[in-house]
């Protein structure tokens, strides 16, 4: 019965708000999915030898608020974008104003767009984006099968930026219509 009524809450508060065209929605919910290959690719590096609990711990913590973050694209379309959710002390079920939504959100699509295509660019040179070389055993130096799994993964995150920014376009144009 509980599970039945939080069931019922999590796909009213997920489910897309009236207006949202169809591309919008379907952006806004591959945003995580762009993310997700390396988020787990990151995973196994956990339990390599010689990794301390710190480097761990900020592995881990990288792909669990990468995740979180580009889910936040979702309140894009949903209605827990245009209304802060009951959770919220002070501010439950108030509108939240276009551009509390709409600036980080823009911010966010230029940064991520930026870093992944010049990381996209330095990566393959041999670079890091701080312009030091990469070291040998990393993935992308070794070559081959490892390489090719690690482009795999991170080759999503250049749709990131792209796709925040259509769906933040999206929002701000039903927005401003209200």
């Amino acid at each position: 019965m509980v599970t039945g009524r939080l069931r019922t809450a999590w796909r009213a508060a997920h489910a897309p708000v009236p207006g949202v065209p169809r591309w919008a929605r379907l952006a806004a919910y591959a945003v995580p999915f762009t993310v997700l290959p390396s988020s787990l690719w990151r995973l196994p590096l956990v339990f390599r030898d010689g990794v301390g609990f710190g480097e761990r711990a900020y592995i881990v913590s990288l792909s669990v608020v990468s995740e979180l973050v580009a889910f936040t694209a979702v309140g894009l379309v949903a209605a827990w974008g245009e209304r802060f959710p009951r959770w919220i002390p002070g501010l439950r079920g108030r509108t939240v104003p276009t551009p509390v939504a709409v600036i980080p959100a823009a911010l966010g699509a230029v940064v991520l767009t930026a870093l992944w295509t010049y990381a996209f660019v330095t990566v393959p040179a041999g670079v890091t984006l701080g312009g030091e070389p990469i070291p040998a055993d990393f993935p992308t130096q070794a070559g081959g099968w490892e390489a090719a799994i690690f482009y795999l993964c991170y080759l999503p995150l250049l749709l990131w930026g792209p796709l925040l920014a259509a769906v933040t376009y999206a929002y701000h144009q039903r927005r401003r219509k209200h």
